[in-house]
């Protein structure tokens, strides 16, 4: 390698850009965040890739600044982002998408809705392509974001921001295998008997299908060998180009020509990040390494949680997302289970309660958050109480968490939530209650995730969280007592950030692909295992019958007013 051992992973939010700096054994040297616009009108949300690039640059000087590290230390770099849309012209400058024409605006932000009509009309189609997402694309997809008639001709890129970004620092516009295939409908098994992760190099996009988007309307954007969506395709991690151009290089602070990687989803730069961080103590001895990562399970935990498992041969489940082939770890075929609130959920909960402000005064007061402040009531309640354990408070109180839908595995948009056991209390304590029975309600769904998808084909039997929420201790309890296996913490909290610089570590040809990387660059810090007392297992699981019967009684209830309205 001609330059020095650190990888740059850099990484686009909802609300920031962010890079962190790790050595090659996965160590955070520094890391630096910067702010990027967001509109919003109703449905419509957008943002700028002007805005976002001068973010990620900011980001880039200030983490390699904390790091102290020099231009030519940096060997590699990797992007994650959010799958957002972006429309760019044949010069590269922005399209707007905007009904304001706003000409900064040319970005689709992944959580925009607009396109709700638009899925729901590809999905009654029932094209082939649709078993390969669960079934049906979701608005949060790109095939749906179909816009403006003016703008629309203007385009010469509709491009993910992870796959925009990697453009935008080389010069070269392959696409993702991950952003293509779990986005785009791309069937990326139309590669697997050619090539291998080995082979390294730019695939023709041989897996578009042309009638479906065709039947859809959207019949221009495979002319010109599908320049508009993308022509050629990659492993992610392959190096793009050749390296850094010297204007993105000089934008960055880094050295032209330094190694960039094709791009990840942010959540599965999080599963990249993760997935190999397990401690000697829990490895399975019998197990190839190859056997051994489709037993995991892996939750994204932030505002919403995504669960990636890959397993070696293709699963379809239904209301789960994929089989994607190579979207995370090539050569693996990858299943994304999610739910759409958690994290928005219990700041949902707890802001809207009539005690937050009093206990946001008493959280700052003592110096903590309001979740540890909550976790802290919650235990002192315990002991007041004389309870067996600490759930058990919560034997009064069910809830179902769909205040945004049911992502998976019932895939029911229009699900809602419910919280079952209110009374006239107001206090802190009521809180607390409430608070804990929505983190049991997340956990209970995740539980169905895994049983579901377990009931199809996987062996899932340990998780590794990173995220947010992963931080509290209560809701990583909760989740391994409720699922009943072992929850693995990674050694670093920026896991989205490491698995993108393991995308810098693999171009830089430090290793030979991805899974040998995280080997490597993946690290475990705490093991959180269920409890062992069988009255905890024995309420759960009754209070799990509760939670799966809320969603019944949803339904029940949906028919029964929808006869009364006839």
């Amino acid at each position: 390698m001609s330059h020095g051992g650190v990888f740059l992973g850099v990484d686009v939010g909802t609300g920031s850009a962010r890079a962190g700096v790790f050595d090659e054994k996965g160590k955070l040297l520094g890391s630096a965040s910067s702010p990027i616009q967001i509109w919003k009108e109703k449905d419509c949300i957008e943002q700028s890739s002007t805005d976002i690039w001068l973010a990620v640059c900011t980001a880039v000087k200030s983490a390699c600044s904390l790091a102290n590290v020099a231009a030519e230390d940096v060997a590699g770099l990797g992007f994650a982002a959010t799958c957002s849309l972006v429309a760019v012209d044949a010069d590269g400058s922005p399209v707007s998408v905007s009904w304001s024409a706003d000409a900064r605006r040319n970005i689709i932000v992944w959580m925009d809705h607009r396109a709700v009509d638009q899925a729901d009309r590809i999905n009654a189609r029932n094209s082939p392509v649709l078993q390969y997402c669960g079934g049906g694309v979701s608005p949060e997809m790109q095939a749906p974001k179909e816009n403006l008639q003016e703008s629309w001709s203007m385009v010469c890129r509709w491009m993910d921001l992870s796959d925009w970004l990697a453009y935008r620092a080389t010069g070269d516009d392959t696409r993702s295998l991950c952003t293509t295939v779990c986005k785009w409908t791309y069937l990326g098994h139309a590669h697997m008997d050619q090539w291998k992760e080995s082979d390294s190099c730019d695939m023709q996009a041989c897996g578009w299908d042309d009638v479906f988007w065709e039947e859809i309307g959207l019949g221009d954007l495979v002319e010109g060998n599908r320049a508009k969506i993308g022509r050629s395709v990659a492993f992610p991690g392959h190096p793009l180009g050749s390296g850094l151009t010297p204007t993105s290089a000089k934008e960055l602070g880094l050295l032209p020509g330094t190694p960039v990687g094709t791009s990840l989803i942010d959540a599965h730069a999080g599963g990249v990040g993760v997935m190999e961080s397990v401690p000697e103590a829990e490895s399975k001895d019998d197990l190839s390494d190859e056997e051994a990562i489709c037993r995991r399970m892996v939750l994204v935990c932030g505002t919403s949680t995504c669960h990636m498992a890959v397993s070696k041969n293709k699963l379809f489940i239904p209301g789960v997302w994929g089989p994607f082939w190579s979207a995370m770890i090539p050569e693996y075929w990858l299943t994304e289970g999610g739910q759409s609130a958690t994290g928005a959920l219990l700041d949902y909960i707890v802001e809207n309660h009539a005690a937050a402000p009093l206990l946001a005064n008493h959280a700052a007061s003592q110096s903590v958050s309001i979740f540890e402040l909550l976790n802290k009531i919650l235990l002192s309640m315990s002991h007041e109480q004389n309870i067996p354990f600490l759930s058990a408070l919560s034997q009064d109180m069910h809830v179902l968490p769909d205040f945004h839908g049911n992502r998976s595995p019932v895939a029911d948009p229009k699900s809602k939530g419910v919280i079952c056991g209110l009374t006239l209390d107001t206090s802190e304590k009521h809180l607390a209650l409430l608070y804990l029975a929505t983190i049991q309600s997340i956990a209970y769904g995740t539980r169905h995730i895994v049983e579901h998808c377990n009931a199809h084909g996987h062996k899932i039997d340990t998780l590794l969280a990173c995220g947010g929420l992963a931080k509290n201790s209560l809701y990583i309890q909760e989740h391994a007592d409720i699922i009943g296996c072992p929850i693995i913490l990674p050694r670093e909290n920026e896991s989205v950030l490491l698995g993108a610089s393991v995308l810098g570590a693999v171009a830089a040809k430090k290793f030979s692909g991805i899974h040998d990387a995280m080997k490597s660059m993946n690290a475990a810090g705490k093991v959180v295992h269920p409890s062992s007392d069988p009255r905890v297992k024995k309420y759960h699981d009754a209070k799990y019958q509760i939670f799966r019967s809320l969603y019944e009684q949803q339904l029940s209830h949906r028919s029964i007013m929808m006869q009364a309205l006839q």
